[in-house]
């Protein structure tokens, strides 16, 4: 129990480093990932008020997990479903917030979408 805590914290630490270091928060929305075992979310965060603009996920109803072969190609179409909600808001510019993961795999990938269907990160 106290390694997982310890875990916990580092993430933690992680976290709010990156969320730190990622500048100027005001000017633009904040598109934040996070990934489980088995799910990946994405939601566009404004820091001015506090409030969540829109998110998707593989949890979403409209979501079909099935033709999806891994959790990379998952996350992909997550970022795709993203992109398409972002450009119906007529937003072309976030900012990413990796949430302390690493830039690699699933999260790579995602932001990968996103950037292929024209948003500017």
């Amino acid at each position: 129990m106290a390694k997982m805590d310890l875990k916990r914290k580092n993430w933690l630490k992680k976290k709010f480093r990156t969320k730190k270091s990622l500048g100027a928060l005001g000017d633009f929305p904040r598109l934040v990932v996070f990934k489980s075992n088995k799910h990946f979310y994405s939601q566009l965060v404004d820091d001015n008020n506090n409030t969540t603009i829109l998110s998707a996920s593989s949890k979403d109803k409209d979501f079909n997990i099935k033709n999806c072969k891994n959790k990379t190609e998952l996350s992909k179409e997550v970022g795709y479903n993203m992109a398409k909600k972002l450009k119906s808001k007529k937003i072309d510019k976030i900012i990413f917030d990796r949430n302390g993961y690493l830039y690699h795999g699933r999260v790579k990938a995602a932001a990968e979408a996103i950037r292929e269907k024209g948003i500017k990160i």
